[in-house]
């Protein structure tokens, strides 16, 4: 391919990718748990894609090819965090942080203690376990789940399964 081609092609490839910004940033935020982390893995997505946009093929799925970078940005970063830490990691939920709710709450106080309990027990799952389940609430299909997370639909399937029976048991008790 000429460089003026590449460049063309580039150039293409970074317009269409930005239609997908709010969405890798809902997925990064619901990774990483922290706003200035999702915009610093949003980022570094882009870049990523940017330097690797020779190897797209065109014509393949660039929501897929995106999220999987996001995905695989989010995985170096956990283990480079992970490494440092001696407190066992990202796998951990700060409780100390969780809203209480005492006596006639308000909604929003209702609301973040709901959301609160949901990050919980998301944080419970694996990490392609979660992934899953955030890219089916995203509305991909169990198609472009497994295209995205690099398995067979049926692995999807089965993820989504076991993830959803995780989330009910861990919140069963919530709604009572």
């Amino acid at each position: 391919m000429a460089r003026r081609d590449m460049d063309g092609s580039a150039a293409r490839l970074v317009r269409e990718a930005l239609a997908y910004a709010d969405g890798l940033h809902n997925l990064a935020r619901h990774l990483s748990q922290n706003a200035a982390q999702a915009e610093d893995l949003v980022q570094e997505t882009y870049a990523r894609a940017l330097g690797a946009a020779a190897q797209f093929t065109e014509g393949s799925n660039l929501r897929a090819w995106l999220y999987r970078i996001l995905r695989n940005t989010f995985i170096d970063l956990y283990r480079r965090e992970h490494r440092a830490r001696t407190d066992g990691g990202l796998d951990t939920v700060a409780d100390e942080n969780a809203p209480v709710v005492q006596g006639n709450a308000e909604p929003d106080q209702v609301r973040a203690v709901v959301g609160h309990e949901i990050e919980r027990a998301m944080m419970v799952l694996t990490d392609d376990a979660r992934m899953a389940v955030l890219l089916d609430l995203e509305g991909w299909t169990e198609s472009e789940i497994a295209e995205c997370l690099g398995c067979a639909t049926g692995t999807v399937k089965s993820r989504l399964f076991r993830a959803r029976a995780a989330l009910r048991e861990r919140l069963r008790d919530h709604g009572k």
